[in-house]
């Protein structure tokens, strides 16, 4: 791979983990107007079309699944689809941007938590310690959030914790399929299925009697297009042009473009104790990358 191939490739996963970080301010605005699950709904009624298309264009195609792999693949799209953006907004109705945008950059070293909690794996000292570090990082900013609100900080950071749990346990899932996904496929049938379960549960929030917000709508038009297509297609444009190891250590832009948004287009401020905690989950995300195998291929974050 030319050096003029790896820093296009540099830009493209760059770009998309700006994306992933502006779903959190998206999500902020989304939750002021639209409650989570229509608004999860209307997302992936959106994104649902252009990724079928992508597939037509491309010709991909579903592998052949058995009723086993269908089930695993509705229990993701519940959980990393359904639950991760429902949580998410959720949680951003009573936390500020900043405090999500960190907890966010936790996802990797989550998903490693997972893996030892649920399949057993044996972590190295690196992974352990940075693990702790991130944890750090969060207890700090639930701490400095408990003085200010207790109980609505608490409930807030709690919710989009659990959000980024369920997009652990989407990575977890995912290792037990059978057969394959290709990622296009994969991010299609999760925005099919998470379009069905997210309607259903929206019937709840009486969508028909709400007045949704003009701003929250295109946010939500926003997320659906930009970063969950858009993202999509500049993190595999990026990692086809990069190492695995390379491309996971950008998953750490994410959380720092989430804060300078918080900052820049909410007018958040950032507190010390939330500076501190944002380097602690850096630190652990950046220990974890650099642990990791080198060559090995990262998940491409579908938010």
């Amino acid at each position: 791979m030319d050096t003029h191939q790896r820093m296009w490739g540099y830009g493209f996963l760059a770009a998309a983990m700006a994306l992933v970080g502006s779903t959190v301010i998206a999500s902020k605005i989304i939750g002021a107007g639209i409650p989570p699950f229509t608004a999860t709904a209307l997302r992936f009624a959106i994104a649902l079309p252009c990724f079928a298309l992508l597939m037509a264009a491309t010709g991909a195609r579903l592998p052949r699944l058995q009723k086993r792999d269908w089930l695993l693949l509705a229990a993701q799209a519940i959980a990393g689809s359904v639950g991760y953006t429902t949580l998410l907004i959720a949680g951003l109705q009573r936390a500020s941007a900043v405090d999500g945008g960190i907890i966010l950059g936790t996802l990797p070293l989550v998903s490693a938590a997972i893996a030892v909690l649920v399949l057993g794996e044996r972590p190295g000292k690196g992974t352990w310690a940075a693990i702790a570090m991130a944890a750090a990082g969060v207890w700090l900013m639930a701490h400095e959030g408990a003085r200010a609100d207790r109980a609505t900080s608490w409930t807030g950071n709690a919710l989009m914790l659990g959000a980024v749990v369920c997009e652990g346990l989407f990575i977890l899932l995912n290792k037990r399929l059978r057969v394959a996904v290709p990622p296009l496929a994969l991010s299609t049938v999760m925005a099919g299925f998470g379009l069905a379960f997210s309607a259903l549960a929206s019937v709840a929030e009486s969508p028909w009697t709400l007045s949704l917000s003009a701003d929250a709508m295109l946010a939500v038009g926003y997320y659906a297009l930009v970063p969950t297509v858009g993202g999509f297609l500049l993190w595999y444009a990026g990692a086809a042009r990069v190492r695995g190891s390379e491309a996971a250590l950008f998953t750490a832009l994410a959380p720092v473009c989430a804060v300078l948004l918080a900052t820049s287009v909410l007018g958040e401020t950032v507190r010390l104790v939330q500076a501190v905690g944002m380097a602690c989950v850096l630190g652990g995300v950046l220990m974890q990358a650099l642990a990791a195998q080198r060559g090995r291929q990262p998940r491409v974050n579908r938010h």
